[in-house]
C-alpha cells in the first residue's frame, strides 16, 4: 500500500500572508487540524491548529476582545508555520510515512508530485488503515498468541485455523518479548472460540487472549 492510495485530497491549503485569526476560522470551518502553506504554487511551510492557537493571546490576558483581535490581525501564518517541511511522494510505502511521522513526532506530511502538493497524509488516515488492518469493523474471534521466531510458524497457524473451518479477517505480527519470539494478533470468523483455541494450542508458545469481538 502506498501513500497515494490513502492520502487526503484534494488538499485545503493556506496562504502564508493570511492572518492567524482568519486561518483559525478556516480550520474550524473545514474541520482540519493542519494544512500545507503554499505560495505561487510552491510549498513554503505547514501549519497546525496548535501553531495557530499558540499564537493567540492567553484567555487570562487582561487585553480586551478588540485588542486581542487587533493583535491577531497583525500575526500572519508565515510567522508561526513550520518552514522546514518533511514530505513524501505518492509512491512512498504507507509504513515509511508512518515511521517518518512517528520518529519526528508530527501529525501529517504533505505529498509531493513534480514539486507540487497533491495531498496530505495524516495520523487520522493512518488510524483508518490500522482499523482495516486489524479488522476492527468486522465481527469475529480475536486471538493474541506468542509464537517462536522460526520459519514456518505463521504457515502452521494459518493452516490449523483453515483446517478447523475458520476464515481470516485480519492478521498482524508484532515484536515479541525478546528476539526469540513474535506476538501475533489475528481475527477469524466462521469458527467457535473454543475450536480456534484448540486448533493452535500446540503451535503457539503461549495463547494470551481469545475473545469474541
Amino acid at each position: 500500500m502506498f501513500v497515494g492510495e490513502r492520502m487526503s485530497h484534494p488538499i485545503i491549503s493556506i496562504d502564508p500572508d493570511m492572518p492567524v485569526h482568519d486561518a483559525l476560522d478556516m480550520f474550524n470551518r473545514e474541520r482540519i487540524r493542519r494544512a500545507p502553506v503554499i505560495k505561487n504554487g510552491k510549498l513554503v511551510g505547514i501549519v497546525s491548529d496548535k501553531d495557530l492557537l499558540n499564537a493567540s493571546p492567553s484567555p487570562a490576558s487582561s487585553l480586551s476582545v478588540w485588542e486581542m483581535n487587533y493583535l491577531l490581525s497583525k500575526i500572519t501564518v508565515d510567522e508561526v508555520m513550520t518552514k522546514n517541511v518533511l514530505t513524501v511522494s505518492e509512491n512512498t510505502p504507507i509504513e515509511e510515512a508512518a515511521r517518518l511521522m512517528a520518529d519526528n513526532k508530527i501529525g501529517g506530511v504533505p505529498v509531493i508530485r513534480d514539486g507540487h502538493v497533491v495531498g496530505i497524509i495524516t495520523e487520522t488516515d493512518l488510524f483508518k488503515i490500522f482499523l482495516e488492518f486489524m479488522g476492527a469493523r468486522e465481527k469475529g474471534i480475536r486471538i493474541t498468541a506468542l509464537l517462536e521466531e522460526k520459519p514456518g510458524q505463521l504457515a502452521k497457524i494459518t493452516k490449523a485455523i483453515s483446517e478447523a473451518g475458520g476464515n481470516f479477517v485480519a492478521f498482524g505480527q508484532f515484536t515479541g518479548e525478546d528476539p526469540s519470539n513474535r506476538l501475533v494478533t489475528f481475527k477469524v470468523k466462521n469458527i467457535k472460540k473454543e475450536v480456534a483455541k484448540e486448533a493452535i494450542k500446540d503451535i503457539a508458545k503461549e495463547i494470551w487472549d481469545v475473545q469474541e469481538v
